[in-house]
């Protein structure tokens, strides 16, 4: 739990009462979860603007987590596409709740049941990255045979990235460091290219879109890279917001734009997901895994911006 916003020694582990059912609710009980980017920027409240939707003074969710992945321990009434027993996993931002032994999903909330040979570990970090990747590809018009780069091709956001990419046929070239230029070729790269031995943006090759993953660049250093009419597009909003104002001004010059994808969560994203994973299109990556009561730590690991995929926390069930 946080009770006011800072950094991770903010959060604490506390005991509370077992969360209430609804009619259309699915009761999880939870076996693995996420820290991820989502969960540090809304406990820490940055940008500072994120208040409006979580509380000016004091948070008003005080439970994080936004990944979920367990069993179902009971459904409400009116419940039909659950069972007590099943194996679910799930993205619960704006309710949160996942930082906790049992959590309340709507029916028809973004939950999907974990495909079969999949553990509770590897399915809980499917949805965060994966979601605003699949946001930002779709967004983009990307299609078969296109070229793409992804700057940021490890994190949670990009590993997915180069994953979605590979299974719509698109050649991807993928940036990132010489430590891990064999993993992103493992996630199917069909070119990787080392920010630590040069600077990418002077790249001779042009491509139909660049994704930032990490939003660490910015549209006027990569534009160069861009064929006529190419896209980019950040996972952040830039410097001064200026990825919103850019995705509003480049299309009317009728040239290489910005475009800035809102992810939507749904349950039809999550079943897609569920493909995805089911198919071995799509695996996601896991960095560390840390138990519940070493959350703290898990927060500052991700904040070190090293982190390689997904950070995941083990919750320990207690009768």
């Amino acid at each position: 739990m946080h009770t006011r916003y800072g950094p991770p020694e903010v959060v604490r582990i506390r005991e509370v009462d077992r969360p209430a059912v609804g009619d259309r609710d699915v009761l999880v009980r939870v076996h693995a979860t996420t820290v991820n980017r989502t969960d540090c920027a809304y406990r820490a409240a940055r940008p500072f603007f994120m208040r409006l939707l979580t509380g000016i003074a004091r948070p008003r969710r005080t439970i994080m987590g936004t990944e979920f992945a367990g069993e179902v321990e009971a459904v409400g009434r009116g419940v039909t596409s659950f069972s007590v027993g099943d194996r679910v996993f799930g993205y619960n931002e704006g309710a949160f709740g996942a930082h906790a032994e049992y959590l309340p999903v709507p029916e028809d909330g973004s939950i999907a049941t974990v495909p079969a040979g999949v553990t509770f570990e590897q399915a809980a970090p499917g949805t965060e990255g994966a979601h605003y990747a699949l946001a930002c590809i779709r967004h983009a018009g990307t299609r078969a045979g296109q070229d793409v780069l992804v700057y940021g091709a490890t994190g949670g956001i990009g590993s997915a990235a180069v994953q979605l990419l590979k299974s719509l046929d698109v050649t991807v070239t993928a940036v990132c460091a010489t430590e891990s230029l064999a993993l992103v070729k493992h996630l199917g790269a069909d070119r990787v290219v080392d920010y630590t031995a040069g600077d990418f943006t002077e790249d001779e090759q042009t491509y139909d879109a660049v994704f930032d993953a990490v939003g660490k660049s910015t549209f006027g250093r990569c534009r160069r890279l861009l064929k006529p009419g190419g896209v980019y597009l950040s996972s952040e909003l830039g410097p001064w917001g200026q990825n919103l104002i850019l995705a509003l001004v480049t299309p009317l010059l009728r040239g290489r734009r910005v475009k800035f994808a809102f992810p939507r969560d749904n349950q039809a994203i999550v079943r897609h997901l569920r493909e995805l994973i089911e198919s071995g299109d799509f695996t996601p990556v896991i960095d560390r895994r840390y138990a519940l009561d070493q959350i703290v730590d898990a927060y500052r690991y991700v904040e070190t911006g090293q982190k390689i995929g997904n950070v995941v926390i083990t919750v320990a069930q207690v009768d």
